[in-house]
């Protein structure tokens, strides 16, 4: 028996893998988080295919329905949005199902951040301010552990992405203040990346909160924090060395510069 965990991408349909496609129009059985993924990338199963969604399973009902359509001789695909590494809660899943003697193949998707980042015409690495990007979450009922807090975090002062946190933005600002973060720090909001009612909001630490009620943004948002997403930042002579013409790398040798 084999399992395919597709990652679906941020929201545009053409933002799953050719091979995650490829899967998906292939399955006997499709199951998939509903509430996150697009209907319009579903559609694209094949005709006959059994589509169940999976917002209101829970764990053992879900894996229970796998495996009895994988037992019946079907091929089944699980399809997560984004990609199925971040957040996906898939190795709860892979537990139970390895325990039956499950095979699994995991098909990456594009997760959110980056879709996000795209958005904002944004490069989160950026030569002499930062090459670090830490992809986190506040911390809400769910605790993080404890040398993963946000304020401990944020001292490296590096790009941080943050999943999850939508309605934990005040304390958010707090978190950030408390590292030494300035209050002026940019931060880009993106609400729904790649969808048809995809929003993009420019604020910053100071005005984050504001900014979400504002535009009433309180779920599946991706909130991008650091000086990479300074709205100026294309005015700065910030330059990589991978296109220094006196820089020689295995592919070019540099020239003297006059």
């Amino acid at each position: 028996m084999k399992l395919y965990i597709i990652g679906a991408g941020p929201g545009d349909p053409d933002l799953i893998t050719v091979k995650g496609l490829k899967l998906l129009q292939q399955a006997d059985v499709v199951l998939y988080a509903d509430s996150l993924v697009s209907q319009d990338l579903i559609a694209k199963s094949k005709p006959g295919a059994e589509v169940l969604k999976t917002a209101g399973m829970h764990l053992e009902e879900m894996v229970g329905t796998m495996l009895d359509r994988m037992r019946e001789g079907k091929m089944v695909v699980r399809v997560h949005t984004g990609d199925p590494a971040m957040y996906g809660a898939i190795m709860e899943q892979m537990v139970l199902l390895k325990r039956e003697g499950v095979d699994i193949e995991i098909v990456p998707g594009v997760s959110s951040v980056f879709a996000a980042a795209a958005a904002a015409e944004a490069e989160l690495t950026i030569p002499d301010l930062t090459q670090t990007v830490i992809l986190t979450r506040a911390e809400g009922r769910t605790p993080v552990p404890e040398f993963e807090k946000l304020t401990d975090l944020a001292k490296h002062k590096c790009t941080i992405a943050l999943f999850l946190s939508a309605t934990l933005t005040k304390k958010v600002m707090k978190e950030f203040i408390n590292a030494g973060w300035s209050e002026d720090t940019p931060v880009v909001v993106v609400y729904k990346a790649t969808w048809p009612d995809e929003k993009i909001v420019r604020t910053t630490v100071k005005d984050l909160d504001d900014a979400m009620r504002t535009n009433g943004i309180r779920k599946q948002a991706m909130i991008l924090a650091g000086w990479a997403l300074d709205p100026h930042i294309h005015d700065k002579d910030y330059r990589s060395k991978l296109y220094d013409k006196t820089f020689t790398h295995g592919f070019r040798k540099g020239v003297k510069s006059e």
